[in-house]
This record gives structure tokens, C-alpha cells and sequence, in this order.
């Protein structure tokens, strides 16, 4: 078997292997919004927000949003979609900060989820990444 061309090495010193996409035929897109949000997010927000989620980026709910509370790490949320879905993340320490991860197997707007999550939190800061 032969072996898979490494990238330069990842920051941490493992090699990270060389990305390339495997499937062309089928749409993948992602994306990480990440902010600080102006209040407290609770289960309720974070429900109604991945509710919200799915009108913005015209996906189809297989099954409501799931959210957990982890007592070191805060809260964690979870939507299904036809298409994929989506991951909610939330912290109220050491600093209010959310990270949303968004992985659909149908195009949207990147913009659209961007504008829509800083109303949303009223953030005082977001920066978002697409891949």
C-alpha cells in the first residue's frame, strides 16, 4: 500500500495529510461562525436558533435541535437536517464566546448564515470561515 503525500507538518509536529476532495460530484460545504455574543445563551436560544438556522440556509429538519450542558464546558447544541446538519457550541467562561459548525451536502449563503447569527447574538465581534 502505497503511503499518502504529507503536508508540511502540522504546528503541533504530527504531519497533517494533504487535502483533496475525493467526491467531486457531491456538494459538500462548511462553515465555522464564531462570535461573542451580548447575553447569556441558554437551551431555548440555542434551539430557536438552530430552528432559524434551517429557514436561513433552506434545509429540511429531520428532527428538532438537541442541546446538553456540559458543567465544565457549557452548553452544546445539535440539528439534523436532510442535508446534513449543524453543531452549536457555547461557553460563559473564561468569556461569552459561541462556535457554530456547518456542514451541508446542499449549497447556501454563507452570507446570509453570517448576517443572520451577528442579529441574531447582537455580537460584538464575529468572524466566520468557510472550507
Amino acid at each position: 500500500m502505497a503511503s499518502p503525500e504529507l503536508a508540511l507538518p502540522h504546528p503541533k509536529g504530527s504531519p497533517v495529510l494533504e487535502f483533496k476532495d475525493l467526491a467531486p460530484s457531491i456538494t459538500r460545504q462548511r462553515l465555522v461562525v464564531e462570535g461573542y455574543p451580548t447575553f447569556v445563551i441558554t437551551d431555548e436560544h440555542i434551539k430557536e436558533y438552530l430552528q432559524k438556522l434551517s429557514v436561513v440556509t433552506d434545509m429540511i429538519t429531520l428532527i428538532e435541535p438537541v442541546t446538553h450542558i456540559s458543567d465544565l464546558y457549557g452548553w452544546a447544541g445539535w440539528i439534523h437536517w436532510e442535508t446534513s446538519g449543524a453543531h452549536f457550541y457555547s461557553w460563559e467562561r473564561p468569556i461569552q464566546f459561541f462556535s457554530v459548525d456547518i456542514y451541508t451536502c446542499k449549497a447556501f449563503d454563507p452570507e446570509a448564515v453570517i448576517e443572520f447569527t451577528r442579529e441574531y447574538f447582537r455580537t460584538t465581534e464575529i468572524v466566520a470561515k468557510e472550507f
